[in-house]
């Protein structure tokens, strides 16, 4: 698939193709996020530091689940 990159005022954009908008599951006005690979960038709409937290916090609510559901009922 091809992205046409273009001036946009004062910018620098990327022009996607309506079929990587949809397989995306974007809408004008969201963000995506480049994340580095080693063949070039990807695209993504998920924030993959967003992404890390949330493990992080899964693990966490995992490890203390009996204290949570304890605080929760009170």
């Amino acid at each position: 698939m091809r992205a046409t990159v273009t001036q946009i005022g004062n910018s620098t954009g990327v022009i996607l193709p309506k079929e990587a908008v949809a397989r995306l599951k974007v809408k004008k006005g969201d963000s995506v996020f480049l994340t580095e690979t080693p063949d070039g960038y990807a695209i993504t709409p998920y924030d993959p530091e967003f992404e890390a937290q949330m493990k992080a916090a899964r693990r966490g609510m995992a490890k203390y689940r009996n204290a949570l559901h304890e605080l929760a009922n009170k």
